[in-house]
């Protein structure tokens, strides 16, 4: 019995990383941020949203992974050979523009987390972007993963924060699995944040990088139970920080009456003297953490994507001579998102973040329908096509995501 069961841990932590990576990396600086205000303006009140959200996020996640490991393919690339190279072109024009307005947001939150440590943005980007730059295009595919896997395990700072943020227990867990009063529901301001939450939760550059991840990994069908055991366990740990995050802010910000949250790092430094120093600490330097870790994926996501849609050579395995257009299209990412933070004022760079996530929310139903419309061919996927029960849950979250963008695109218009 413990044989077989060792058996069975050896190859899980074998092919561990491509799904807990891309899960953790979506609690960024936009997602902090979202996480921070929606407990600071409603406390506990949106805690109902994570259940739903988490199983929404494993199936697509899921989904993802499967077609990597049968196919062999990245999404893009699977999306270039089915439905044409125009197509494409256009999807991944799209991409970039989002990508870029995300790790934008990931640089605001290495600034602002820095900034409590009175390191001024001038000094801490250029540094971080040099490092970003440094571990991925020196870096080999295993050392780059464990170097994430070990950024993915400091998200444990907020479960601290939120521990000693000394909330009511009962009434969190309570609000986790009942539907809040009727009344929130007229709340125009209330169905925003919980439109910024899902927004946040599931972002369209996930599910390119996760394939994309697995089918460099090289992982088999014949693995593939260990590969969707790491993408749940990656997506449960990543939403369990997003509650503890509620959680502090909704203990500390909303019961003291300080909801308003410019940054991020505001609730760090608003929860100091509530939560006191090591709440402080854990805060300002989970949101570091975030932040890096973010910018160091989501221009490596973006650099794997749009080389996979072109289809020209990419990959971390690979030196600069064997992918010149992946490495330089992930190195002007970079230069490009350090050089807008440092000449742009903090309040457009604000800006900058809530674009980022409501661009997220535009094209994320597009990626799961195309997603679906392959995964269901069975002359593509074979007997791993798309159960049933996946294709409501899928279809769902695609519908309601249609509808929640509406809804954010109808409140941002002028006459409103």
């Amino acid at each position: 019995m413990w044989k077989r069961w060792r058996i069975r841990i050896l190859l899980f932590m074998a092919v561990l990383g491509p799904g807990f990576i891309t899960a953790n990396v979506d609690n960024d600086s936009g997602g902090i941020l979202t996480y921070s205000q929606a407990g600071a303006q409603y406390g506990y009140t949106l805690l109902w949203m994570m259940i739903p959200i988490t199983l929404a996020l494993i199936v697509v996640q899921e989904m993802c992974a499967r077609m990597g490991v049968v196919t062999g393919k990245g999404l893009s690339d699977l999306i270039r050979e089915e439905f044409g190279l125009r197509l494409t072109f256009v999807l991944m024009l799209m991409l970039v523009v989002v990508n870029y307005t995300n790790v934008v947001t990931e640089f605001i939150g290495i600034a602002g987390s820095l900034r409590l440590f009175h390191l001024t943005k001038f000094i801490s980007v250029p540094l971080c972007a040099a490092l970003v730059w440094f571990m991925v295009v020196r870096g080999n595919y295993k050392s780059t993963e464990k170097i994430f896997l070990i950024a993915s395990v400091v998200y444990i700072a907020y479960i601290f924060a939120g521990v000693l943020s000394q909330p009511s227990w009962h009434d969190a867990l309570l609000a986790t699995v009942q539907l809040p009063q009727k009344s929130v529901w007229r709340d125009k301001a209330y169905m925003y944040m919980a439109i910024g939450v899902v927004g946040t939760t599931i972002a369209p550059w996930m599910q390119f990088y996760l394939q994309s991840s697995i089918v460099e990994k090289g992982i088999r069908v014949k693995d593939y139970g260990a590969s969707r055991l790491d993408v749940i366990v990656g997506s449960f740990f990543t939403d369990l920080v997003a509650w503890f995050i509620v959680v502090a802010c909704a203990a500390t910000l909303y019961v003291h009456g300080m909801g308003s949250i410019q940054v991020a790092s505001d609730a760090a430094e608003a929860m100091r003297p509530l939560a006191g120093d090591y709440a402080f600490l854990l805060f300002a330097f989970g949101l570091f953490n975030a932040s890096l870790f973010a910018a160091s994926i989501l221009p490596l996501s973006t650099a794997y994507t749009v080389c996979e849609g072109l289809g020209v050579e990419s990959g971390v395995d690979k030196n600069f001579k064997e992918a010149p257009f992946f490495y330089w299209l992930y190195t002007l990412l970079i230069v490009g998102v350090a050089v807008t933070v440092l000449v742009l004022p903090d309040a457009q760079l604000i800006n900058f973040a809530i674009l980022s996530q409501v661009l997220n929310g535009v094209l994320l139903p597009v990626v799961i329908i195309l997603m679906l419309l392959l995964i269901n061919r069975r002359d593509l996927m074979g007997e791993h096509k798309n159960s049933r029960l996946w294709n409501v849950i899928a279809w769902g979250t695609s519908i309601i995501v249609i509808g929640m963008t509406l809804v954010m695109l109808w409140g941002m218009m002028p006459w409103h």
